[in-house]
C-alpha cells in the first residue's frame, strides 16, 4: 500500500465509526422518566419500574418518520412477542415531541401499537447514556414531507440487566441487525437465567 494513502483511509475509518458511547457493558444505567406513547396514548415511562419486570432494551433512534428508523421500529413490533418470551420490554428514545410520536407508535407500518417510544425533546435522556445529541440540518423533511424540527442522536440500543448494569451497547449497525442483535442478546440473559 502506498504511504501516502495510509492517512486517507485512517480518517476515513475514524470517520466511518459509529459515535462513541461511553456506556459499556457492566456500567450502571442512568435511571430516567419521560413522556412516551404507546399506541397513541401518552404515558409516563418510568425505566426504574420497567426494570422491576426484567431486561428492557432502550434503544435511540435519529428520527420518527425517517427510513431506517421506521424500518428499526417495524422490526422491533414484529418481533415484540419475543422480546416478551425473553423476559425483556422494549422502549424507543428520540428527540421527537410526544405529538410525533402518538402517530407513530400508533401506524400499523412502524410501532403498530407494539411498541413504546418516549420522548426525549432536550437530549437529557440521550446524554445521560453518553450519546451526543446534533442538529438536523433545517429543512429536512420526514418521508411524510413534513419538516423535522427536532435534533437527533446515533442509532444505539443498550439492553440492560434488571440491576440496571449494561448487559449491551449495540451501535453501528443497520436497523434489522440492531434489532437482531438485542432480541440475540436478551434471549442468552433469558438462558442464563434458567
Amino acid at each position: 500500500m502506498k504511504p501516502s494513502i495510509l492517512p486517507g483511509l485512517l480518517l476515513a475509518a475514524v470517520l466511518a465509526s459509529p459515535a462513541h458511547a461511553a456506556l459499556n457493558e457492566g456500567d450502571k444505567a442512568p435511571e430516567f422518566t419521560a413522556q412516551a406513547s404507546l399506541a397513541g396514548k401518552a404515558f409516563n415511562y418510568s425505566f426504574r419500574e420497567a426494570l422491576k419486570k426484567g431486561p428492557v432494551v432502550v434503544y435511540f433512534y435519529p428520527s420518527a418518520y425517517t427510513g431506517g428508523c421506521n424500518l428499526q421500529a417495524h422490526t422491533f413490533a414484529e418481533n415484540i412477542d419475543k422480546f416478551a418470551a425473553a423476559g425483556a420490554t422494549v422502549i424507543g428514545v428520540s428527540l421527537d415531541s410526544i405529538k410525533r410520536l402518538n402517530a407513530f407508535s400508533a401506524d400499523p407500518e412502524f410501532c403498530a401499537g407494539k411498541l413504546a417510544v418516549a420522548s426525549d425533546p432536550d437530549g437529557k435522556i440521550a446524554r445521560s447514556f453518553d450519546l451526543a445529541v446534533s442538529d438536523i440540518p433545517a429543512g429536512r423533511k420526514d418521508t411524510r414531507g413534513e419538516e423535522i424540527d427536532h435534533g437527533r442522536v446515533d442509532r444505539v440500543s443498550f439492553v440492560i440487566k434488571p440491576d440496571g448494569k449494561v448487559a449491551a451497547t449495540i451501535g453501528g449497525l443497520a436497523p434489522v441487525a440492531n434489532v437482531e442483535k438485542a432480541l440475540d442478546t436478551v434471549t442468552r440473559l433469558a438462558s442464563a437465567r434458567r
